[in-house]
């Protein structure tokens, strides 16, 4: 198991497949991963389709849409291995339902001659678990999820690997923490996201509002007040 991180870095990832188990012959068609440093996205984001040398499942093509004919001029898994098992390695993976994802990813190294066990290079985290703790006893799939923490998932029609990773970045980010975040500093942001928020603020034209004797008067008869009360006042416990 891998102790501790050599740094920050998390990677929402998503696998589309043939099928449902690799153990019946079934390979991975696409992954799609996003990256996160800090909890802000950076970019530096991973996508691949893949040739599986087979064909995939009519029920899987119906969630995903894509089909043995797309997939004719892609990459063999074996051509974009290396690629990927360099991206992973040493950062925190973020999965929904983690157990079906590493186990085909797991299924395609070996089949290269490339064995990785993904628990020995990364830490390997499952919001499918962390949200059955959160929310016990409720559906709790990825458009579940977006429907209670009202992230916008309205662009998603069809299951896709990529996307469904950028849309499981949000979910956990929510999951997690709530706001994604609260600084002023966007530097590692990029494109079309990268908001310069402390250029916005004119520091010339900030003043310093301070209370009157009348309002600090009332404002200590009113804790007063709370201090006579039965729970008494919460901010004499705060300062």
């Amino acid at each position: 198991m891998v102790d501790s991180l050599t740094n920050n870095r998390q990677i929402v990832l998503d696998t589309e497949t043939t099928g449902l188990d690799p153990k019946s012959g079934h390979r991975i068609i696409e992954i799609g991963c996003v990256e996160l440093s800090e909890r802000r996205l950076t970019g530096n984001n991973l996508h691949r389709y893949v040739q599986p040398d087979r064909d995939i499942d009519p029920g899987a093509i119906a969630v995903h849409g894509i089909t043995n004919e797309f997939l004719q001029d892609k990459p063999r898994f074996v051509e974009i291995i290396d690629q990927l098992q360099n991206y992973l390695k040493g950062a925190e993976l973020i999965i929904h339902n983690a157990d079906f994802d590493v186990g085909f990813l797991e299924h395609e190294f070996t089949l290269c001659n490339q064995p990785m066990v993904l628990s020995d290079v990364c830490k390997v985290t499952d919001t499918l678990a962390m949200a059955r703790k959160q929310f016990p006893g409720q559906r709790n799939s990825l458009d579940a999820l977006c429907k209670r923490l009202s992230v916008n998932n309205a662009h998603r029609t069809l299951h896709g690997a990529l996307l469904d990773s950028e849309i499981l970045a949000d979910v956990y980010l929510v999951m997690t923490g709530g706001q994604t975040d609260l600084s002023l500093d966007q530097e590692t942001a990029t494109g079309d996201d990268a908001v310069d928020l402390a250029a916005m603020v004119d520091l010339d034209k900030l003043t310093l509002v301070t209370a009157s004797e009348a309002e600090i008067t009332a404002h200590e008869q009113w804790l007063e007040r709370l201090r006579k009360a039965e729970d008494g006042c919460a901010w004499d416990r705060v300062v």
